[in-house]
């Protein structure tokens, strides 16, 4: 459980952190009485750099500029350069006449985002930051994929234990943004022979049918398999869900922002008609700006508001070519708060919990990136991951052929000679976010009427945490299926008819244990907020304000008069502040708070100079690229570092 009475928190830190400038999110939608006093602090800045009244300074002009595009060479030169320009509303005649003018090419208009996707001379990004209309101007970086189940994850309790025992996802609408899904797999038929695959959209420009990659199949194989394959040994999370197709990585597996960008739009578009409830990314990009200027984010926010669950991979960077652990290397849009941003367990092949740990290459928090003010970087800092699941040596579906396979043969998994059984073992964070996925179909399916943020909470509420493990290591703990659809059902379901402080039970409070493979465990109780964590039995006994559309959940505690407190128009008495971040040792930050200049202090966890003591390295603050060869799904052959791989059962239907 999280630690909770016994921690004090150091005010002369707090009060550090007040005047250094921690902001709080910005709160999309929301209504005032939502806002913090750092949201309008936030908007009034805004407000003062984009006024057509108020000339800006060269400062202001560079922070409405990426901090990779800006001391990027292609500035420099008349060649052009692919970019997503943000700006304060719908893209206007004049914008647009201006972008010809400086030799601009509009590549892609949004229908939710206010952004566009060109390409511009490098010469004209300072001029088109100069105008009031422009809000931010970034990279269109390029993105890839980040790279037993059943019973570790208490899916089969669900389905055994728990009325009604037919929860297997159905009627629930998954979007997988990846590399493609073969559809005509086995495993995504529905109880008879026709494919759960309704839908299919290509934003890569390759027009192909299928994944030549193969990433995206034995990803949308973990969150919805149906369990034909090998007498049910590989079965999905959701096993009856319906899987949207939304192509926006290539044969190579990889893609770009504004692709990414096309995807997530045409969900929101297309959310009713196919019933789109969640959204899985295992994929991303560098995380180099804000949460509140990334553009990814800022759809993912845009998706969260429109009532989609977003599960995104934390990403593999979690250790250096040495082996020595590695902060700060959460990729984009897993900055995001309104995301669930998912790390990879190590579960060691078996069904109990007590060996699992947390992947050595699971990306680890605090969240490095940053927005630029007058000059002056004001780093994020966000507790991430949100929580763990299983994500290491996990065999799923294969697609034929496909590039990841060909290179290296040892990836099949043996299981059918059967092109349409065939299954594949990979690693990564990117196969732990569709566990979860899967998982928030299962409390969608219990109970429709929760929102992202309450699936979000119960998700983590019902987590196991990990000993040993920080925080900003495994977020909340490990994904606990069972308890979560357990406490979604015990949820009421006239969830638009509450207001804060409303009874949210519509029972008894449910136990907070749950046992897998004969062992039991407790729940965190608790959820993870910006830096620090909340916890108390009033998170489920009554209607928290976190829980609405239009706010970010981890926005309930807010820093004021140079102390943490709750926000009465966010969270109801009775919910309790712990002391900051929980360590490896099971104890909270005694010493400090994570600062807005980027500085974790306790103990030298984190120093100035971006060098960890005694407990890894953290990614430079300068350092704005990555291998991405590192960053993506990890392909494993039968042995590694991160423990054996998990038996692999034979398909007993021969080819």
């Amino acid at each position: 459980m999280f630690h909770k009475p016994t921690y004090r928190i150091i005010i002369f830190f707090l009060t550090l952190a007040l005047l250094a400038g921690l902001n709080g999110g910005f709160v999309y939608g929301s209504k005032a009485s939502a806002q913090n006093h750092e949201d309008r602090r936030t908007m009034q800045l805004e407000s003062s750099v984009n006024s057509p009244t108020l000339p800006l300074s060269e400062d202001q002009v560079l922070d409405k500029i990426s901090a990779d595009l800006e001391l990027s060479e292609l500035a420099l030169t008349t060649e052009t350069t692919p970019v997503i320009v943000q700006t304060q509303a719908a893209p206007k005649t004049n914008l647009m006449k201006a972008l010809t003018d400086l030799g601009g090419q509009v590549r892609k208009r949004f229908a939710n985002f206010n952004a566009l996707a060109l390409d511009l001379p490098g010469t004209a990004i300072k001029a088109l930051a100069m105008r009031p209309d422009v809000t931010y101007i970034s990279l269109d970086r390029p993105a890839q994929v980040s790279g037993h189940v059943d019973t570790t994850t208490g899916t089969n309790l669900v389905r055994n234990s728990l009325a009604p025992s037919t929860l297997d996802g159905t009627g629930i609408g998954i979007a997988i943004l990846d590399s493609g899904i073969f559809a005509a797999h086995v495993s995504f038929q529905n109880s008879g022979t026709t494919s759960r695959v309704i839908a299919r959209v290509d934003f890569t420009g390759e027009n192909v049918n299928g994944d030549p990659d193969g990433h995206g199949t034995h990803v949308a194989g973990l969150a919805a398999a149906n369990g034909k394959v090998a007498n049910g040994a590989y079965r999905g999370i959701a096993a009856n869900a319906n899987l949207i197709d939304v192509r926006v990585l290539n044969s190579q597996g990889v893609g770009n922002s504004s692709a990414i960008l096309s995807g997530i739009d045409w969900c929101i578009n297309n959310k009713r008609l196919y019933n789109i409830r969640v959204m899985n990314l295992s994929l991303g990009t560098v995380a180099v700006d804000s949460y509140r200027n990334d553009p990814l984010c800022l759809a993912v926010r845009r998706a969260t508001n429109a009532g989609i669950v977003v599960c995104v991979a934390a990403g593999n960077l979690g250790k250096n070519e040495n082996n020595r652990k590695v902060l700060g290397a959460i990729h984009s849009p897993g900055i995001e708060p309104a995301a669930i941003t998912v790390g990879a367990a190590n579960t060691k092949g078996t069904n109990a919990r007590s060996d699992d740990e947390v992947a050595t290459y699971s990306s680890r928090g605090p969240t490095r990136s940053y927005q630029t003010i007058n000059g002056v970087k004001k780093y994020d800092n966000l507790i991430k991951p949100d929580l763990i699941a299983p994500g290491n040596k996990l065999v799923s579906a294969m697609s034929p052929a496909n590039r990841r396979v060909t290179a290296t043969p040892t990836l099949d998994a043996g299981v059918s000679l059967n092109v349409y059984r065939k299954e594949m073992r990979m690693s990564g964070t990117s196969m732990a976010s569709p566990i979860v996925a899967g998982a928030a179909a299962l409390l969608l399916q219990r109970n429709p009427a929760l929102t992202p943020n309450l699936v979000k909470a119960i998700l983590m509420y019902s987590a196991q945490p990990l000993a040993g493990f920080s925080t900003i290591e495994q977020g909340a703990g490990l994904l606990n299926a069972e308890g979560a659809v357990r406490l979604a059902g015990s949820l009421r379901t006239d969830l638009n008819d509450l207001v804060i402080g409303a009874p949210l039970l519509s029972g008894q409070m449910p136990t907070p244990t749950t046992t897998i493979a004969s062992q039991t465990f407790s729940w965190s109780s608790g959820l993870v907020m910006k830096w620090n964590i909340i916890s108390g039995s009033n998170l489920v006994n009554r209607y928290q304000g976190i829980y609405n559309f239009g706010v970010i959940l981890s926005d309930g505690v807010i820093l004021s008069d140079g102390q943490l407190q709750a926000d009465g128009a966010l969270l109801s008495d009775g919910v309790i502040l712990s002391d900051g971040v929980i360590l490896s040792d099971g104890t909270t930050l005694s010493g400090g708070v994570l600062l807005a200049t980027g500085v974790l202090l306790s103990d030298g966890i984190i120093l100035g100079d971006g060098t960890v003591l005694g407990d890894g390295v953290i990614l430079s603050d300068s350092t704005l690229t990555y291998t991405a060869a590192a960053a993506y799904a990890i392909a494993v052959p039968n042995n590694g570092d991160d423990g054996p791989c998990p038996e692999i059962v034979l398909d007993e239907v021969l080819p």
